[in-house]
């Protein structure tokens, strides 16, 4: 077993793990660290084998550990995979359900979505069941209860048949014109809903996840274990998640969205990828930073950003803003929506670990349930 400190100068300091990851990212990360002046050390490989994949631990003193979370979050290990996957997409919606009201909503918007982009729909659920055969090994064979079989097949027969509800819902919103008729397929899937959503995502790449949210009267418990907040973390598709108290429920009727910027190079990339969605929209779009304090360098930045912008799409109206962050995150963007009357915040996303997560939530995951705004998430390069 690895020790988990070693010794310093002047005293025993705990190490602490900031990364899990494959031999050969551990080595970058290790090297990217390292040349920032913080001491690292990989943990759980074979030193004989080295190159042979599997996870790996990377861990520093517990005292660096904030400085290394800042520098971790600009680290991006997948940017070619996920350009890979942009370039390579189904026309599909991935709608993911629990048969909820705002399943019903996500729904709504992702209809419209596939009707305006010509693509079709997939509604999928993950059920969990208490019982899962390969896990009870006996030997070379196992010994399934029948009262095991049927628990299982009463979940099964249960979730059938709400499936079979939401599909009698959509199918009168289609006849009553509420909702576009296009072409959607279901599927239900044994499993954890985040884990499910994220693995069908990597293998099918849809164009797009619509998600239902409970929107800002959720308890602040509710975001940590979201399902929609761990998909967000660990998928590279564009995920619109869509509150159930959303006034827009339709990009049709988006008049101004923001697009938040902390002035990285994987934010052009990502505002490529939104006005993929919006281009046959007459949108205007809010280019807005975050900060603290005013910063005259902030200021010619976001300019410069507009120029950029103005000149790939000239027929999209901009407007740069400055967000002064007076009070908590969370009020001070919900009152720059209420004021501007957005209609969407849009934002690029970087795949986090969940250290990072749990000491530094990003702003997709604190705004989730706390704003009635729906918020587009995409994976910048």
């Amino acid at each position: 077993m690895a020790k988990e400190s070693k010794k310093s100068n002047t005293h025993d300091e705990k190490l602490v793990t900031v990364a899990i990851h494959t031999y050969e990212k551990a080595c970058i990360l290790k090297s990217i660290l390292e040349s920032e002046g913080i001491p690292t050390v990989i943990h759980g490989i074979k030193m004989i084998e080295p190159v042979i994949p599997g996870n790996v631990r990377v861990r520093i003193n517990e005292s660096d550990l904030p400085r290394a979370l800042r520098i971790i979050e600009d680290v991006d290990f997948i940017s070619h995979e996920v350009a890979e996957e942009l370039e390579e997409t189904n026309r599909e919606i991935l709608i993911p359900v629990d048969f909820s009201d705002y399943s019903l909503s996500a729904c709504e918007f992702g209809f419209r979505l596939a009707s305006d982009m010509d693509c079709t729909v997939k509604l999928l659920h993950a059920f969990f069941t208490p019982f899962y055969p390969a896990s009870v090994p006996f030997g070379d064979s196992f010994t399934l209860q029948a009262t095991d079989k049927d628990l299982y097949h009463d979940v099964k027969n249960k979730t059938e048949e709400e499936m079979k509800i939401l599909v009698k819902k959509i199918a009168d919103e289609v006849a009553s014109g509420k909702l576009p008729d296009v072409p959607y397929k279901t599927m239900l899937i044994e499993g954890l809903p985040e884990e499910e959503i994220i693995s069908y995502s990597k293998k099918m790449r849809p164009a797009a996840i619509v998600m239902g949210t409970r929107g800002k009267n959720a308890k602040e418990l509710d975001l940590i274990g979201s399902v929609t907040a761990e998909v967000m973390d660990g998928c590279t598709t564009p995920i619109f998640a869509v509150p159930d108290g959303a006034k827009a429920r339709a990009l049709t009727e988006m008049k101004t969205i923001v697009f938040l910027t902390n002035f990285r190079e994987r934010e052009f990339k990502a505002f490529d990828i939104m006005m993929k969605f919006l281009k046959l929209y007459p949108v205007k779009v809010y280019l807005a930073h975050i900060a603290k304090k005013e910063d005259i360098w902030n200021e010619i930045k976001l300019s410069g950003i507009q120029k950029r912008f103005s000149e790939i799409y000239p027929q999209l109206q901009t407007e740069y803003k400055l967000i002064d962050q007076s009070e908590g995150l969370e009020v001070t963007l919900d009152k720059f929506v209420e004021d501007n009357k957005i209609d969407m915040i849009s934002l690029s996303s970087s795949r986090r670990n969940i250290f990072a997560r749990m000491f530094n939530p990003g702003i997709a995951r604190r705004m989730l349930f706390h704003s009635d705004t729906p918020l587009l998430v995409i994976k910048g390069m």
